[in-house]
């Protein structure tokens, strides 16, 4: 069906169309154009979500990766970045297949519609040009018929007047005959005119306005077809890029079907297991003896003969610290192994009053041998405070459980072999470099790489000093290591046995809260940083409240574990009351606290504490 037939009078409503068929592919230029820009944005934050999550270097995050689960995540992450990447890709081929060549189209479109209703509007003004003409000739050939009709009326009145002279006649005669002939002459003039016109309009409205019409339909289906292409276009990029997110969405499924929940749970033995054995039986304590004084689950004494006893025998290999409440566990930490000394004797004071019993007489106190030994290592330790606030672990990882030291030392050898593998591919290198200009001296000086060598040399030296040093600390754990068929024979890093004889049954195989052990028994034990997570827990648990104060008597030198220095005349707080045992402890401040003998202080408790007021 043709425009130019069907639509030969409807050429403003076609300038309209055409016009509005124009504006479509603008408006779905400007929605492709959106859409890219939503593609682009979408890209930008999931490549900023997959930074985000991605572990930083050199963080304890890094450690965490080894696990299967969160090696799944990673590759999730690194899928998601790819999965990105193909968005910009689509907004890449939209900008360019579709975009920028419809806003090339939509220029040349606007081009061609004008010139096509530029020459429709010059056949209209033609045509219009025409009929103006027909319609002069017309009036004119209507005037002159008129004139000539008047003119012979004239002459026939003139003829019949008998007054008139012939001469007027003869005028009036020669007057009509002229009017006759320029009638006649206008009406062929305006025969051929409208001639001319009928045949313009014949060509007008069957060839030329049919031809343009013709023309503008031919632009308009190319634009609809345009668009259609657009649209499968588009269509046809989200297409080409399936593939590929098809393939990120299968490695990340293929990551989380790696996810093995049997590895991952062997490498959280791997990273805590200690190598210690779990803790054995308790033996039981027959309290139907006689008993001469009061014991407390926060004071340790000393037998009669000044040798400890441990509340846990030989058999008792309990791995105890973690379960012991903060203000228990400082009791036991601080609490002095020996009977307090008595006041001086040339000053007159309270002291006389009999509040402070004498040493204990019983000879079994099982729960003072253990601590006992625990108290003499060295250095001395009030809290745990203290022990957080101490700098990094020992060279050689003794702070750590016999397992963990192991895989610390053996990471530590791989490292250096890593090194010293590096240092003599370099020094390979130079040699063979050296050995090129020995042979061809114009390429360089073999002495310039002397230098570089030897320090090669001394870096080697080193490094291989250092791997045997570490060698030798892994061979030593290694050689310590119990067998899986034997049990584990665990010690304390935070005391030592002074005599092997007599401390191995209650001193090895015991672990200090921070997990620190020591496997000389020769040597003293150096005070191990706790791990923060253990440390942690006690730092969470209250410190003991302030029951009362008291004034030093005295002046008193602590000198052994557990007790603490005061002047004679000091001020401090109380926290806990005499057992029974002959010893106060007192707060000195946040940081310091600890025994002093019952009787070099005056005790004031407060009203809501077992007594008012005590003095002694």
């Amino acid at each position: 069906m043709s425009w130019g037939t069907e639509l030969w009078d409807q050429f403003d409503n076609l300038e309209k169309h055409t016009q509005w068929g124009i504006d479509v592919l603008e408006k779905y230029i400007k929605f492709v154009k959106e859409r890219t820009e939503i593609e682009i944005n979408y890209a930008k934050q999931l490549r900023n979500l997959s930074k985000k999550y991605q572990p930083k270097k050199n963080s304890k995050e890094e450690d965490e990766y080894k696990y299967s689960s969160c090696q799944a995540f990673l590759a999730t992450l690194n899928e998601m970045n790819d999965y990105a990447g193909q968005h910009e890709v689509v907004s890449e081929n939209m900008t360019s297949q579709i975009t920028a060549e419809l806003a090339r189209y939509v220029q040349e479109l606007k081009q061609e519609r004008k010139m096509h209703f530029h020459d429709g509007r010059k056949a209209q003004q033609h045509i219009e040009t025409c009929w103006k003409q027909l319609e002069s000739s017309k009036r004119r050939f209507e005037r002159d018929c008129k004139e000539a009709d008047r003119a012979q009326q004239y002459f026939e009145k003139m003829d019949a007047d008998i007054n008139v002279t012939k001469a007027d006649v003869e005028k009036a005669r020669q007057q009509a005959q002229l009017r006759h002939q320029m009638a006649e002459e206008s009406k062929a003039e305006y025969s051929s005119t409208l001639q001319r016109f009928n045949h313009e309009q014949h060509d007008h409205y069957h060839t030329h306005i049919p031809n343009i019409f013709q023309k503008i339909q031919e632009m308009e289906e190319r634009r609809i077809i345009r668009i259609g292409e657009s649209m499968k276009t588009f269509a046809e990029v989200d297409r080409q890029v399936i593939p590929i997110i098809g393939k990120c969405l299968d490695e990340i499924t293929k990551a989380a079907e790696s996810i093995d929940q049997k590895h991952d749970s062997k490498l959280v033995v791997e990273a805590f297991k200690s190598g210690f054995e779990p803790p054995g039986d308790v033996d039981f304590e027959d309290f139907t003896q006689p008993i001469k004084r009061t014991v407390s689950d926060s004071s340790l004494t000393n037998s009669k003969d000044g040798k400890p006893e441990s509340r846990f025998s030989s058999k008792s290999k309990g791995k105890l610290w973690p379960f012991i409440k903060k203000n228990k566990f400082m009791s036991l930490l601080t609490s002095p192994h020996q009977p307090p000394p008595p006041p001086p004797s040339s000053s007159a004071s309270p002291s006389a009053v009999p509040n402070g019993p004498q040493s204990p007489k019983q000879q079994k106190e099982p729960l003072s041998h253990r601590f006992n030994e625990f108290m003499t290592s060295k250095p001395k330790i009030h809290c745990f405070r203290s022990l957080k606030r101490g700098g990094g672990g020992p060279e050689d990882f003794s702070n750590l459980p016999p397992e963990q030291r192991r895989k610390k030392l053996q990471q530590k050898v791989d490292e250096l072999n890593r090194d010293i593998q590096k240092e003599m591919d370099q020094r390979d290198a130079l040699t063979k470099m050296k050995d090129v200009y020995i042979k061809n001296p114009q390429m360089g000086d073999a002495a310039s790489v002397d230098l570089k060598l030897a320090e090669l040399a001394q870096n080697l030296e080193k490094l291989r000093l250092e791997a045997q040093k570490f060698e030798g600390w892994l061979a030593e754990v290694e050689g310590r290591l119990p067998a899986r068929t034997e049990p584990a024979r665990r010690q304390s890093g935070m005391y030592e046995p002074q005599n092997t004889l007599t401390v191995n049954n209650c001193a090895q195989d015991r672990e200090s809260p921070d997990g620190s052990y020591t496997e000389e028994p020769s040597q003293e034990s150096e005070v191990k940083v706790p791990a923060p997570e253990f440390d942690d827990e006690f730092d969470d648990e209250e410190p003991l409240p302030t029951i009362g104060t008291c004034k030093a008597l005295y002046t008193f030198e602590g000198q052994n574990e557990g007790t603490i220095s005061v002047s004679e005349g000091e001020t401090l707080f109380v926290i806990e009351e005499d057992k029974g045992d002959g010893w106060t402890r007192i707060r000195r401040n946040e940081d310091e606290e600890g025994y002093v003998p019952t009787s070099y202080v005056e005790v004031f408790l407060e009203k809501n504490a077992k007594g008012a007021m005590t003095y002694i």
